[in-house]
C-alpha cells in the first residue's frame, strides 16, 4: 500500500507539472522555429521579443516556473535554430531564400544582404533584435560562406544577450508595482497582438505571391 500510495504521489505532481513542461516546449520551440524553419517571416512578433517579454511575465507570476530553465531554455534554442538557419544557407543558397516569399521577403533578403555585408560578426548579435533580420542574417550568412566558428561565437553572443536576456527583462518587469498582478493579463495582450501581426504580415505576403504568379 505504501508503494502504490508513492507512486500515486509521484504521478500526481506529473500531471500537475505537465502544464509546466508545455509551456517550456511551446516557448522553446517557436524561438527554435523562428530562423530555423523561417517561421518568423510569416509570423514574426509571436516568435520574437514579445513572446521572450510574455514568457518572462508569466513566470514571475507563476511559482512551478523557473525562470533559470525557461530563460536557459530559450537561449538554447535561440542558438539552435540559427545553426540551421546558417546549415541551410550553406547548403541551399540564395535559391532557398528566393522560394521562401513574395515582395516583401524579396526586400527583407536585400536589405538582410547590405546589413551583413556591413557590420559582418557583429551582424549576428544585432540582427537578434531587429525582426526581418533576425530570419534571414543566419541564412545570409551561411549563404555567404562566413567562417563557421566566427557564426558558432557570434551566434552564442546573440542568443545570450537576446534569448536570456528579454526573458529576463519580462521576469524582472514583474517586480514594478502593479505589473505582477497584471503579468498574465500583459503576456495576454503581447501574444494577442504578435499573433493578429503576424497573420496580417502572412495575408499580405500570401496576397503578394498570388498576384506575382498571375502577373507571370
Amino acid at each position: 500500500m505504501l508503494h502504490a500510495s508513492a507512486l500515486d504521489g509521484q504521478l500526481t505532481d506529473v500531471f500537475a507539472h505537465s502544464g509546466v513542461i508545455l509551456f517550456y516546449l511551446l516557448v522553446w520551440g517557436l524561438v527554435f522555429a523562428g530562423t530555423a524553419l523561417l517561421l518568423g517571416v510569416f509570423i514574426p512578433f509571436i516568435t520574437g521579443d514579445s513572446l521572450l517579454f510574455a514568457s518572462g511575465l508569466v513566470a514571475a507570476s507563476s511559482q512551478n516556473l523557473n525562470i533559470v530553465i525557461l530563460a536557459t531554455g530559450t537561449g538554447i534554442a535561440a542558438f539552435l535554430g540559427d545553426q540551421v538557419g546558417f546549415l541551410l544557407g550553406l547548403k541551399y543558397g540564395r535559391g532557398y531564400l528566393d522560394k521562401r516569399g513574395g515582395r516583401r521577403t524579396a526586400i527583407a533578403v536585400a536589405k538582410t544582404e547590405s546589413f551583413y555585408l556591413k557590420y559582418g560578426w557583429w551582424s549576428v548579435v544585432i540582427a537578434r533584435f531587429m525582426p526581418w533580420a533576425r530570419v534571414f542574417v543566419p541564412v545570409v550568412a551561411g549563404v555567404g560562406r562566413m567562417n563557421y566558428y566566427k557564426f558558432v561565437t557570434s551566434n552564442l553572443v546573440g542568443a545570450l544577450a537576446w534569448g536570456v536576456g528579454l526573458t529576463l527583462v519580462g521576469y524582472y518587469a514583474a517586480s514594478i508595482p502593479g505589473v505582477k498582478s497584471a503579468a498574465y493579463v500583459i503576456a495576454g495582450i503581447f501574444i494577442a497582438a504578435s499573433i493578429f501581426f503576424g497573420l496580417r504580415t502572412w495575408r499580405a505576403d500570401r496576397a503578394e505571391r498570388k498576384a506575382s504568379m498571375l502577373n507571370r
